[in-house]
């Protein structure tokens, strides 16, 4: 399925974020960033992936682990279709190298615009940077950088 690529250069109404979790649990800081591109709380939405789900009930509506996977990467979760229906003007998948699962989701995503990271695959995204994530001022500078280059902000 090709992807629509018109849209690609809409400006930043609506960001979103597929996170691994094992790698990165900072959300306060993806939504600050959020704040700091101008943008409202309530139009900066995360997704995290988790490998299984922990003894505690989690409340979190945004989350999908391994089991909601079929073997050949279809999602069995209405709230993980309902994200990756969203046409997010941009989207971060924020891990490291390759995901088969994120990776799954980011392919199925209808966002505008896609940003990845060190050794992703480069097919799913428009932008790879090569960049330590986990440095917040470093990620925040560089992707800011390419925003305003892309004329989003």
């Amino acid at each position: 399925m090709e992807r629509d690529i018109s849209q690609r250069n809409t400006p930043l109404k609506y960001l979103g974020f597929l996170v691994d979790e094992v790698f990165f649990d900072d959300f306060e800081m993806l939504y600050e960033f959020g704040n700091e591109l101008g943008l409202q709380r309530k139009d900066v939405k995360m997704f995290t992936f988790i490998e299984t789900r922990r003894k505690i009930p989690s409340l979190r509506q945004n989350q999908i682990t391994n089991k909601e996977f079929t073997f050949r990467g279809e999602i069995h979760s209405q709230n993980a279709m309902e994200f990756l229906d969203f046409p997010f003007d941009v989207l971060i998948g924020f891990y490291n190298g390759k995901h088969e699962f994120l990776s799954a989701m980011v392919a199925q995503s209808k966002a505008k615009f896609k940003i990845g990271f060190n050794g992703a695959d480069e097919r799913l995204y428009d932008l790879l940077l090569t960049l330590d994530i986990r440095k917040p001022e470093l990620f925040k500078s560089e992707v800011k950088k390419y925003l305003q280059i892309f004329k989003k902000i």
